[in-house]
């Protein structure tokens, strides 16, 4: 289809604000997805998509609209993650695209995530057309949030689409508005080929699956391509569209969007926002904004049954395959066994990598509490990355610590402002800038140590705000900080899995908090248990599991007290030996209850 016929838009939004349902109501319209055959979140193929009600992977389709002009248009469209641990996802799929529609429900108003996306689109010179969702529910106060969308966006609050998506009431007018005000694409079809991966799964039996969007010249299939970043050259097996199934087709031509399969085992050889053009076209410029993405969050990962560490390695390859973002390496730990150190884009891929495990694996696993990965200068002058607290050095042979800060965003109404801010700078949190969307609600930005908001800042965000604000953050870099390692000790040995990396200042909270806990949760021995939290070799905090004792004097009626005293003294002596020999059983209970309560707060 010539270029003028074609167009090219994402779907961004917060979480939950009917991202994939306006998708169902235009395929449905548009006649590419039957009746017959529509289902809810028909975009959304993963199980724990539909079950959780979240987009975790980009999904591309190609629509045919008559419009009411009698010209058909091609649009491509691609539904996006709606979280921020996927944002690099988004901002592929908006280089992707000529304009986005903006979606914020009526009930809600505009979002952290809402504004992040909004100005990676304005960033990327994209088309936005505003549009107000659920406007039939009962909460739903379209006039109020169409006038803060419009003064957000600079238009008119007529120029806000007010649909929804449920029932279709003012999907319609939208496909002619998507018509009618997105661009058609700019490529050079005589160019040589350059095309812009947005997307890559992988198929069992096929391999690699790379969505990608030509930007210019054209794609053939059996033609010879190679992958700019990683330097992979292969063959295009076959190439098509989706539409929304697989479709294969002769060539993909300028503007289009479709699918290449090229017997590629590995999705990392196929990277999100790499660039695929001919092998003869080797030195081209590659398409701009490719990056790595890098692991934000790292956790140990450890099977509860230890004759399980090769499963659990198999099924981490299999996983891979599909996630190029997850990273790992095996480690040990003496209390928990064999296991992984795996890194992570942030919470939410944690827990959905987590779920996977457990679910298409069939593994029970422990997770250790959620770290972030610190850079060490070394009074040698060397700098080393440091993800595991029991890697961390002697603080003797340390200069600095670098870890990473994130600028966070919040919108909140306006009554809890003072809420959030005391919350932020309790955290480490520095004020940047705060800006009013309207009368009710404001924008702030913080910048904050990740550390700091991996646990349970989002959800004591959320019970401070009764649910009404919302977060956003992304990297903005290493800086120093006054770090330290507390070990916890049982019985004078340190317990690798309860290490961790904390300000110096939270250092006495944190190591008071865990021997209080271990204390409840570790079963009382034949001898008296110190267990101890300390920062090198000062100890900060003491608890002890008192010893059970038999009562040796029970049989004396009478009688010279100093017999009572011998047998006291006896058992006393014994106790001190087994104390010295003796080892302290640790069930693993008690190890995923201690751990578990740090990690509750980290699932956002």
């Amino acid at each position: 289809m010539d270029q003028e016929h074609q167009r090219a838009i994402a779907v961004i939004a917060h979480i939950d604000h009917g991202k994939s349902t306006l998708s169902d109501r235009l395929l449905q319209l548009t006649g590419t997805v039957g009746d017959r055959d529509m289902r809810a979140q028909y975009l959304d193929r993963m199980d724990l998509e539909r079950e959780r009600g979240i987009t975790i992977k980009a999904a591309a389709v190609r629509m045919n609209y008559k419009a009411n002009d009698g010209e058909i248009y091609q649009i491509n469209l691609i539904d996006t993650p709606g979280h921020v641990d996927f944002g690099y996802e988004v901002s592929r799929s908006l280089a992707a695209c000529d304009g986005v529609l903006l979606l914020v429900d009526a009930a809600q108003g505009i979002e952290a995530q809402t504004l992040t996306n909004l100005y990676l689109a304005v960033d990327a010179g994209l088309e936005v057309i505003p549009i107000l969702n659920k406007i039939d529910l009962p909460a739903a106060q379209p006039e109020k949030y169409a006038q803060e969308l419009a003064q957000l966006i600079g238009c008119g609050p007529e120029d806000v689409h007010q649909i929804s998506a449920k029932t279709g009431q003012g999907v319609p007018e939208l496909l002619e508005a998507i018509v009618e005000r997105v661009p058609p694409p700019k490529g050079e079809p005589d160019a040589p080929l350059r095309a812009l991966v947005f997307d890559s799964v992988y198929d069992a039996y096929r391999g690699v699956i790379a969505y990608l969007r030509v930007v210019d010249g054209r794609i053939k299939s059996r033609e010879e391509i190679a992958f700019i970043a990683t330097g992979v050259e292969v063959e295009a097996d076959e190439i098509g569209i989706m539409a929304p199934d697989p479709t294969p087709m002769p060539e993909l031509e300028t503007g289009e969007v479709g699918y290449l399969i090229s017997g590629i085992k590995e999705v990392r050889l196929a990277k999100v926002g790499d660039t695929v053009t001919t092998r003869n076209n080797r030195d081209a410029d590659p398409l701009p904004g490719y990056r790595e993405p890098k692991p934000m969050v790292f956790a140990g990962i450890y099977p509860v049954e230890g004759d399980d560490f090769p499963l659990l390695r198999d099924a981490l390859d299999k996983l891979q395959l599909n996630d190029a973002a997850l990273v790992y390496e095996p480690e040990s730990s003496t209390a928990l066994g064999f296991g992984f150190r795996c890194g992570f884009l942030g919470l939410l891929h944690m827990e959905i990598v987590r779920e996977r495990l457990e679910r298409e694996f069939d593994l029970s696993l422990i997770a250790t509490a959620p770290s972030v990965g610190y850079e060490i200068e070394l009074t040698s002058g060397q700098r080393i990355e440091v993800h595991n607290p029991t890697d961390m050095p002697d603080p003797s042979q340390i200069e600095d610590v670098y870890e990473p800060f994130v600028d966070v965003l919040v919108v909140t109404p306006t009554d809890y402002t003072g809420t959030v801010m005391q919350l932020c700078q309790g955290r480490r949190g520095d004020l940047q800038a705060m800006n009013y969307l309207s009368p009710e609600r404001v924008e702030i930005h913080y910048k904050m140590p990740l550390g700091e908001i991996i646990f349970d800042f989002f959800d004591q965000l959320k019970s401070k705000t009764k649910g009404y604000a919302s977060l956003d953050y992304e990297p903005a870099g290493m800086q120093p900080s006054k770090l330290v390692r507390v070990d916890v000790l049982l019985n004078a040995q340190p317990v690798d899995a309860f290490s961790t990396i904390v300000h110096r200042d939270k250092a006495y909270d944190y190591g008071k908090t865990m021997t209080e806990r271990l204390r409840k949760l570790i079963p009382r021995q034949l001898f008296d248990v110190p267990i101890q939290a300390a920062i090198g070799s000062r100890i900060i905090s003491r608890e002890t599991v008192k010893a059970k004792r038999k009562d040796v004097t029970a049989k004396c009626y009478g009688g010279d007290v100093t017999r009572k005293r011998k047998l006291l003294e006896r058992q006393k002596e014994g106790k001190r030996r087994m104390k010295q020999i003796g080892t302290v059983e640790v069930p693993q209970t008690a190890f995923i209850e201690a751990l578990r309560v740090d990690s509750d707060g980290a699932s956002s």
